[in-house]
């Protein structure tokens, strides 16, 4: 037996039994769902519920990561503090220009709320696109570890302006949608603000997704993404290209904002960093780079967020929500590298 042989044979049994150990934690998770589920099935569907509308949220800020990542194989960590200063933009127009609170009409917040997602949403596809401009192109021919520090640098930078404008105590905002039951069937219950922001996401992803695949400038983005210089040589502004990307982050870190601000009633200058770390996981989970997977991805934490702050048996607690979270990152990068929905790039050499 030859030893390419013999090497060969140890690196299937390797991976034999990392995917064993990978399935019987996928079964032991399945079998503490399935038992929430039969002890008290309402409380386990609004939990559902309620994880899938914080995971489409999560969703608009993990495909920022992924466009990005996706064309420069740049992890842009300044995404979640852009995506905080929506918040803060959001709250700054509707509360403190228009004066949105808990009894408007709908004839009134509906147009006020179309003027904050616009704002957010160019606020912060501008900032976004400043940053790349500024702090990113110079650095583009650089080694690797230049740009990556310099995003850790603009999210300190970011969240610091943040601390600047709401301060260092969480700052609260009127119950501006309602919050009254959509449906109330056997104790499972689903609230109007929750619809609505889960509903809103839904047009915003599909949006994106015609964008990337259907139109000329997504056909751009895709070519800069496999290779620049051929992308260039075909004709191809690739400093536009990857700017407009970095545009649309930006604007999805809006929307996120908008959307996460108006859900929770409670934003602070440091979301940005934790919930930016969040969205970074469900992006690996589902494949950075690969669109589709950074949203199944994220609405799969969502869910592992909720069930594990919500649910009766054996549940850690909220306490335990970030641990969790960034243990399944780790095992991910263990036990499957490319992600849920991502490809395995052979390995040159």
């Amino acid at each position: 037996m030859s030893a390419q042989t013999v090497t060969s044979f140890r690196s299937r049994s390797r991976l034999t039994v990392i995917d064993a150990i990978g399935l019987f934690l996928v079964a032991l998770v399945c079998v503490w769902l399935i038992v929430n589920l039969f002890k008290e099935p309402a409380a386990f569907a609004t939990t559902f519920l309620n994880g899938l509308t914080v995971g489409l949220v999560y969703g608009l800020i993990a495909l920022g990561y992924s466009l990005v990542y996706g064309i420069l194989e740049l992890i842009n960590f300044a995404n979640g503090d852009v995506f905080m200063l929506g918040s803060w933009v959001t709250f700054s127009v509707a509360v403190g220009w228009f004066g949105l609170g808990n009894t408007n009409s709908w004839a009134v917040m509906i147009p006020v709320l179309l003027v904050t997602l616009l704002c957010a949403m160019a606020f912060c596809a501008a900032l976004n696109t400043g940053i790349e401009r500024i702090a990113y192109r110079p650095l583009r021919h650089a080694p690797r570890l230049a740009p990556l520090i310099t995003a850790i640098g603009m999210s300190f930078i970011l969240q610091n302006v943040g601390l600047n404008r709401l301060g260092p105590a969480p700052v609260s905002l009127p119950n501006i949608l309602s919050h009254n039951p959509v449906f109330n069937w056997h104790g499972i219950e689903y609230d109007w603000y929750q619809l609505i922001v889960g509903v809103a996401t839904l047009p915003v992803l599909a949006m994106l997704m015609w964008l990337v695949q259907r139109t000329k400038q997504g056909k751009a983005m895709r070519a800069t993404a496999q290779d620049q210089d051929a992308a260039a040589m075909m004709g191809i502004d690739v400093n536009r290209t990857i700017s407009f990307t970095f545009f649309i982050a930006g604007a999805l870190a809006g929307v996120a904002g908008m959307f996460y601000a108006l859900y929770t009633t409670n934003i602070q200058f440091d979301q940005g960093f934790r919930l930016g770390l969040i969205a970074f996981t469900a992006a690996v989970l589902g494949g950075i780079g690969n669109l589709p997977g950074a949203v199944l991805g994220a609405i799969i934490i969502g869910l592992i967020q909720q069930f594990n702050e919500a649910l009766g048996w054996m549940t850690p607690g909220p306490d335990w929500t970030q641990s969790i979270v960034f243990s399944i990152l780790i095992l991910i990068l263990v036990f499957r590298p490319e992600g849920l929905l991502g490809e395995r790039t052979p390995e040159g050499g």
